[in-house]
């Protein structure tokens, strides 16, 4: 019986499964738009269902779907075309051209949303515009890609972006855009000391978090410009949201899997990195012994008579012309030196400071597995970075995992998730700012002379410090002021590493036709360990906890942070009447952010050479410097949003926060937001205007109050006492930023949508500044925590779209991106002119100017006379202004532009984009001290009078500075050049000097892809195959800035506008396989 009863059950589970495959079929056919081209990724889905497909690049698509379902095709663009399936098993779609009106984006809280209706400004990038180009960082792959999106980029390895929209809301908190993955809000913390932002020297720029997310998982990416757009983050919404949407599941031709591969090789530009002089060597001037003063005299090879010697001790290149005479040099001292006790002819050295430089090369690895079935889908992840970089000993490796997954449990509740695991490791950042830099050292304060390979030889021959810079001829002495680099770079190294998890769960539940409520958790969690390292016999600097001089110390962080977002969310979409539709939102979030923070050194030294442990202080540990932050934001919001006639919108929203860092009954802040979109384009009967929109809208937002800002609080541990926060007096009725804004756009398309242009104007005032202001030191304090202050930014921005050649063989895309923000300064404390944001060395400051834009540059500047500049008559030195509070430069730049093509001929696409900044203002260190100790050509030419312009006065040497004396008569006193200083910071020159103009004009990226036509691979395994040529950075077309990038700033951060040894740019080219099966 129970045999037989097995056999029925099988018969049965046989038919069921014969039944079920005899109602799905294989669907076929051919996307083309309304003039016949092939449009490859358009979007087919079986209607209700998660399981769909793409077209590829000829226009071809695969489905396996039920006679009576309905296949949905919808392409950016286009109107969404239904279509059910009956006998026929092939389906050719023509799709018609003008549905930007049906064109859906993600807004704020993950909410997709018709991008007609919006009544602000957003702006979308496709995540192959971000992936083509492969890097470590994703951000800087925006530069140029968004109006009023300021990318600010640097040169350091794995080093921190700063993004920017629509200028700086705040004067001392944070500026950083706001940044969601899939509903997730991610840290992009930058964790970089105080002291690497002041560019302190021996310290490093560790990146942003948001560098983490891998560019190959991104679908796309908007950007939220406006406070309308984010207004529904409150309290974290004035600096603009970047919404990143992820890769989901979908059923797909074949098994679903792509694999990724690339390699990434870069190549210095050489204008971005230092040009030297080639006349003369090591030495200030004529200030020692031997002929003319240039050289040491002492017995180095001990026949008991002295020798010409170089002057080792000094860091400049002010010296003795090169004439092939035979001295001494640093290498004749050590016994493992080949040319020890030897002389050797006196010469500019074969291989300079750029052949210090390896080739850093890229190899980015990722598999993806992405499928559907009837009740869901899933996508699985896996990318492998493994990057080394320019200077030697420098590597990065990175491990990104990713699952995202859709399950209908029922025909009314769906549930969700998305999970990120990312492992990152780094070794060999490079030190930044004026002190311990190799690269400030090369620019600034280098001898000529000097064989770098000749110190990279000697190096790995005795793995000692044996520099070209020691404090004696003695074999063994230590370094003076500079190490030899190849000890920097293996000995004095650091290394980090983070393991981070990003992810959410949530579900659906459809309460009713027009409502369903959805209930998400998401979080975003790491723990990272940083490690700091100098090595006994090095050259003594601050270190340390306590910055104290020493020569050798070890040093480690070890942070952990972690933000969790519970969210409840009612969707309301219903349509009251035919011409009347109403969406809404009502929902909570629950925020609870926790970061700690301990950093630990040994003091005094290190005991063991080579033992890098806390315990191996040479001196009493110091207590180490801890932070410990828990807060909470509670906040309720709703939204409105009416449609009249699919022609006037209206929407509205309203959000609640109360914060844990505010005053108990002053804790609840609201931020409200109104905005209104006419298409006027449905009431103009006109064949040329395929879309025309007008928008205006009102919004207020918040930044935050920072945390422990209430109290002033003491404690004492062990007879230490502590504050929470040092010399400044906290306020207990502190109020969080507010910024309000006002925005005006017009959207139009022309020509079926050939032609378009998105033009905005906004207006923003930030108010209630969270500034430190000064305070009588009677009261303890050297200055107290006040809201005061209010800083304004207005702009415009522009986005043009056209395609000016689209046929059956070739089509021509352009897009042009160009913005322009003025921002001001209105309010500071009472009794300040200006608040200082930071001050460098060189004497610079960062500040913020009453009436002035936010980050001008202080300094001392040339004296005037008559718009002349005045020359001392004694000297023929200018005269520099007695004071350095003159505005000597203004760090934002005037306007921003990006110019992007595309040509696409059959399956071969090439694409290029032109990124162009015009204006702004950078100071450069490396000009300021590398002019006087005289590295580079400017300091040695032949001058007015045909001669050398380094010679002594007596023998024709000098030239005339340009300007009139005090009695105002011209110039005509010759300045001394013989000695260091006259080009640089030394003889009168201000700082104004040593400003340059920040204008660049790039050619940022290259791509030429090669997609290989579906019916090459009709019998192979594969379902898609391409094939791509990179470039990134190839051209700085144009630049002022000598001899460095103008993007050449020390780290993200309110500090821009000063440079100093930076890395050279490299000009990156790549060559990457995809290949889907």
């Amino acid at each position: 019986m129970k045999t037989k009863f097995s056999g029925i059950l099988t018969l049965l589970l046989v038919l069921v499964v014969q039944l079920a495959f005899a109602q799905e079929k294989t669907i076929s056919g051919m996307v083309t738009d309304d003039t016949g081209l092939p449009l490859p990724g358009v979007n087919i889905i079986i209607k209700g269902t998660s399981t769909g497909t793409q077209s590829d690049f000829d226009g071809n698509y695969t489905i396996e779907a039920a006679v009576g379902q309905t296949l949905v095709y919808s392409y950016v663009g286009f109107e969404t075309q239904e279509i059910a399936v009956g006998a026929s098993n092939k389906i050719d779609v023509t799709m018609q051209a003008g549905s930007v009106l049906d064109e859906v984006v993600v807004t704020a809280l993950g909410v997709s949303r018709e991008k007609q209706s919006l009544g602000y400004s957003t702006q979308q990038v496709e995540g192959e515009d971000i992936s083509t180009v492969k890097g470590n960082n994703f951000t800087n792959a925006l530069s140029g890609k968004v109006s009023g999106l300021n990318i600010k980029r640097n040169n350091n390895f794995g080093g921190s972006t700063n993004v920017v929209i629509r200028g700086n809301t705040s004067l001392t908190g944070d500026n950083q855009a706001l940044f969601i993955v899939d509903g997730v809000p991610i840290s992009n913390r930058n964790t970089n000391s105080a002291g690497q932002s002041q560019a302190s020297g021996n310290y490093y720029d560790y990146g942003n978090a948001a560098a983490d997310i891998n560019p190959d998982d991104i679908e796309s990416i908007n950007v939220l410009k406006g406070a309308a757009a984010s207004a529904l983050y409150g309290s974290r919404a004035a600096n603009g949201v970047i919404i990143i949407t992820t890769k989901k599941g979908k059923k797909t031709k074949g098994l679903g899997v792509t694999i990724n591969s690339n390699a990434t090789v870069g190549f210095i530009d050489k204008s971005t990195f230092a040009e030297y002089q080639s006349e003369y060597g090591a030495g200030y001037g004529h200030y020692y012994d031997g002929p003319e003063g240039y050289w040491y005299l002492e017995d180095i090879n001990g026949d008991g008579s002295d020798d010409l010697v170089v002057p080792y001790t000094e860091d400049a290149s002010y010296g003795a012309p090169f004439d092939g005479r035979l001295v001494y040099q640093w290498d004749s001292f050590d016994p493992d030196s080949p040319n020890y006790k030897t002389a050797t002819p006196w010469r500019n050295a074969d291989n300079g400071p750029i052949t210090f430089f390896e080739t850093p090369i890229t190899l980015t690895n990722s598999i993806s597995i992405s499928n559907g079935f009837d009740k869901g889908s899933y996508r699985l992840s896996y990318t492998k970075l493994d990057q080394s970089g320019l200077m030697p000993n420098s590597t990065m490796d990175r491990h990104n995992f990713i699952l995202t997954g859709t399950y209908d449990v029922s025909d009314k509740l769906t549930a969700s998730g998305f999970a990120n695991y990312i492992k990152s490791d780094a070794l060999g950042r490079n030190s930044t700012g004026y002190s311990d830099n190799i690269i400030s050292n090369f620019k600034q304060w280098w001898q000529t002379n000097v064989d770098v390979q000749q110190q990279r030889d000697i190096y790995f021959a005795t793995r000692r410090n044996v520099t070209w810079n020691p404090v004696s001829s003695e074999a063994g002495a230590q370094p003076i002021f500079w190490d030899n680099p190849y000890w920097t770079r293996y000995e004095n190294y650091q290394n980090d590493g983070r393991s981070r998890f990003i992810g959410n769960f949530e579900l659906n539940y459809e309460l009713a036709e027009w409502v369903n409520v959805t209930g998400r958790i998401a979080t975003d969690t790491y723990n990272e360990q940083q490690e700091e390292r100098r090595a006994v016999g090095s050259v003594p600097t601050n270190f340390g906890v306590a910055r104290g001089n020493v020569d050798s110390g070890y040093l480690r962080r070890d942070i952990t942070a972690t933000e969790t977002n519970y969210d409840l969310m009612f969707n309301f979409d219903a349509d009251f009447s035919e011409s009347i539709s109403f969406a809404g939102i009502l929902g909570t979030n629950i925020r609870r952010t926790e970061f700690n923070s301990i950093t630990s050194s040994t003091s005094g030294g290190l005991i063991f050479p080579g033992l890098y442990s806390l315990q191996n202080s040479a001196g009493a540990l110091p207590k180490p410097i801890e932070q410990a932050e828990k807060v909470g934001v509670d906040g309720v919001y709703a939204s409105a949003s009416f449609g009249f006639g699919n022609i006037v919108y209206l929407d509205g929203t309203i959000r609640r926060d109360h914060f844990s860092t505010l005053p108990k009954n002053e804790s609840s802040f609201y931020y409200p937001s109104v905005s209104t979109s006419f298409v006027f384009s449905k009431l103009i009967n006109a064949n040329a205007i395929s879309f025309g929109k007008l928008r205006l809208n009102y919004a207020e937002v918040g930044n935050g109050a920072p945390f422990d800002r209430l109290s002033n609080r003491t404690y004492i541990f062990n007879n230490d006492i502590g504050t929470s926060v040092p010399n400044t007096s906290n306020n207990p009725d502190l109020k969080p930023e507010t910024t309000k804004s006002y925005e005006a756009g017009l959207e139009m398309r022309f020509a079926n949508n050939r032609i378009g242009f998105d033009v905005a104007y906004y207006k923003s005032n930030s108010i209630d500044q969270i500034v430190t202001a000064p305070v009588t030191a009677a009261t303890g304090y050297t200055g107290k925590l006040l809201n005061a202050g209010e800083i304004e930014n207005r702009g415009i921005e522009v986005s043009l779209n056209a395609t000016p050649v689209k046929n059956d063989n070739f089509t021509w895309g352009l897009n042009i991106n160009w913005s322009q923000n003025k921002s001001e300064v209105l309010e500071l404390p009472e009794g300040l002119e200006a608040l200082q944001l930071g001050s460098f060395q060189g004497g610079v400051t960062i500040n913020a100017v009453l009436g002035e834009p936010y980050g001008v540059i202080y300094g001392t500047d040339y004296t005037y006379l008559n718009g002349q500049k005045v020359v001392d008559p004694e000297s023929g030195q200018y005269i520099a202004t007695a004071g350095s509070n003159n505005i000597i430069g203004d760090s934002n730049p005037d306007w921003l532009a990006g110019i992007s093509n595309t040509l696409t001929y059959k399956n071969l696409s090439f694409s290029f984009l032109i990124d162009i900044q015009e204006g702004g203002s950078i100071f450069s260190l490396d000009q300021y001290y590398g002019l006087a100790t005289g590295l580079y050509p400017e300091t040695s030419f032949i001058n007015d009078l045909g001669n050398p312009v380094r010679n002594t006065i007596e023998d024709g040497g000098g030239y005339i500075n340009e300007g009139v004396n005090p009695d105002g008569s011209v110039n005509t006193t010759r300045i001394r050049t013989d000695r260091y200083g006259a080009f640089g910071y030394a003889r009168g020159l201000p700082n104004a000097a040593f400003v340059y103009d920040a204008s660049y004009i790039k050619l940022r990226q290259v791509s030429l892809t090669y997609t290989m036509p579906s019916k090459f691979l009709d019998n192979t395994f594969m379902t898609g195959l391409q094939f791509s040529v990179t470039g990134s950075n190839l051209w700085i077309i144009d630049k002022d800035m000598p001899y460095a990038d103008p993007e050449s700033g020390l780290s993200s951060g309110n500090l821009q506008g000063y440079s100093t040894g930076a890395l050279p740019t490299t000009q990156d080219y790549g060559f990457n396989i995809k290949a889907q099966f």
